[in-house]
């Protein structure tokens, strides 16, 4: 069995202004609690326990996870915001109805628990398996939208099944012209195209390059901040696509090991300038951690395969061709997509980057024009 660990994020459901007022200046006393910790030294910071701030209405349990997160943050000067949370022990999850209600006591001194509706959205299996015992609850956090609309925020642990074992994979190839390239084995591919993806950032740069002139500072962060939410809420919906789409076929999902490639890919001054064809800001690792938590719980397979020459080999016999923009070519003439050539050498690895079959290979330069080599290689 493995274990998935996972954060529902769940809006309180018709929250009256009196309660969120409440939970807003409780908020602003526990950021002041934070503060005032961060003015103490260190060893006396982390000796501190709730007994030290019995003259706060907020309760005990609060105040100690407050205590914790504090001396977690070891670099931390000024705290703009820190929102109450704490542990499983003080709140709990029932079901009136056909709504999920979360009980819990905000205020030191009082025994009974308030009880407030949250929407369930999509999670109403996972809060089904917490009231059955079969998931371990973690920790509470409320916090506040910029929308203005308040959340509880509970980590769940629980035990799914292992992977299934596959004999068969499906290769993702992710890039900037196709976000994502996930190929059956010797078998189409599916595509998720990445010009919208592209043009969003571009227009996104060119607003941030307006507003920077005009000295809007704070509008700049904000845009970057959209700019993020929607790029990140993308590749949750393409990790997703993934998922079902191997889970359908009853295969496994493999990647190539991208680590450490913003050091080793060389881009010219004028590709770094715009913002579409940026290698840097493209978030190829979130898409493979989206997808690796979302195999977990279907009990679908994620390896990851070695990178070099998965996009210049051929998927045919692993001899190297040529690779001109969207197409790849073989060294017998043999034209397909480059993308999903690389989605199936990553598919096929078999211990190298690509299968070889050097026969083939050596055919091939025996056959090629002695002046020019193969594929422009140099001469014996």
């Amino acid at each position: 069995m493995a274990e998935l660990t996972l954060t529902l994020k769940l809006p309180f459901y018709r929250l009256n202004q009196n309660k969120a007022l409440e939970f807003e200046r409780l908020t602003s006393v526990n950021t002041q609690v934070a503060n005032e910790l961060l003015c103490l030294d260190k060893k006396e910071r982390k000796k501190l326990t709730s007994s030290a701030f019995a003259h706060v209405e907020i309760g005990s349990a609060w105040i100690n996870q407050t205590i914790r997160n504090t001396n977690a943050k070891t670099k931390v000067k000024h705290f703009k915001r820190m929102w109450l949370e704490t542990n499983n022990q003080n709140f709990e999850i029932s079901k009136k109805g056909d709504f999920y209600t979360i009980a819990f006591n905000l205020l030191r001194g009082r025994k009974g628990r308030l009880p407030l509706s949250i929407h369930c959205a999509s999670h109403s299996q996972v809060l089904d398996t917490i009231m059955q015992g079969t998931a371990k609850l973690g920790s509470l956090k409320l916090c506040k939208s910029k929308k203005g609309i308040w959340y509880a925020l509970i980590s769940v642990s629980m035990q799914v099944a292992d992977a299934i074992s596959v004999e068969r994979w499906i290769g993702v190839d992710r890039g900037q012209n196709n976000i994502a390239v996930a190929a059956l084995p010797k078998g189409f591919g599916k595509f998720w195209k990445g010009g919208r993806v592209k043009g969003l950032r571009r227009q996104f740069q060119r607003t941030r390059r307006k507003l920077q002139q005009a000295k809007q500072l704070k509008e700049v962060k904000r845009l970057e901040q959209r700019e993020r939410r929607i790029l990140t809420q993308i590749n949750h919906i393409i990790s997703k696509q993934l998922v079902q789409f191997a889970g359908f076929f009853g295969m496994g999902l493999r990647f190539e090991d991208l680590s450490g490639c913003r050091q080793t890919m060389k881009q010219k001054k004028k590709t770094k300038s715009d913002a579409g064809n940026n290698r840097d800001a493209w978030t190829f690792y979130q898409l493979e951690m989206f997808t690796r938590y979302k195999a977990i719980r279907y009990g679908v397979p994620v390896q990851s395969v070695p990178a070099p020459y998965t996009s210049k080999s051929d998927h045919r016999n692993g001899v190297i061709g040529k690779r001109n923009g969207d197409w790849f070519r073989g060294f017998d003439g043999y034209h397909c997509n480059a993308d999903w050539n690389a989605s199936q050498n990553i598919g096929q690895w078999f211990g190298f980057s690509c299968p070889l079959d050097l026969q083939k290979a050596v055919v091939a330069m025996t056959t090629a024009d002695v002046e020019g080599g193969v594929n422009d290689s140099p001469l014996n």
